[in-house]
């Protein structure tokens, strides 16, 4: 009984550890002069990364890697004429 008990406990620990980590994915980038170009790709809108760059130098870009992910997109109903 304590077996299975282990054996039970075991598999629920690898249930829980299938997701793997993932790096964020963010559609906006700052590039910052502070000495060095520091970049900074953790902005969801255009207006987070201005607000970051404001007053400290830089400019904010476009991420060339962003890959949407699946429900990242409103859902925008159509309407056809009949």
């Amino acid at each position: 009984m304590r077996l299975l008990l282990l054996v039970v406990a075991i598999c629920v620990g690898f249930v829980g550890m299938e997701k793997s980590a993932e790096a964020q994915n963010y559609p906006w980038c700052a590039m910052m002069n502070m000495g060095d170009q520091v970049v900074n790709c953790g902005f969801t809108t255009f207006q987070q990364c201005m607000g970051t760059v404001t007053g400290i130098g830089g400019f904010c870009m476009q991420n060339n890697t962003y890959q949407p992910t699946f429900g990242s997109y409103p859902l925008i109903r159509r309407r056809y004429p009949y």
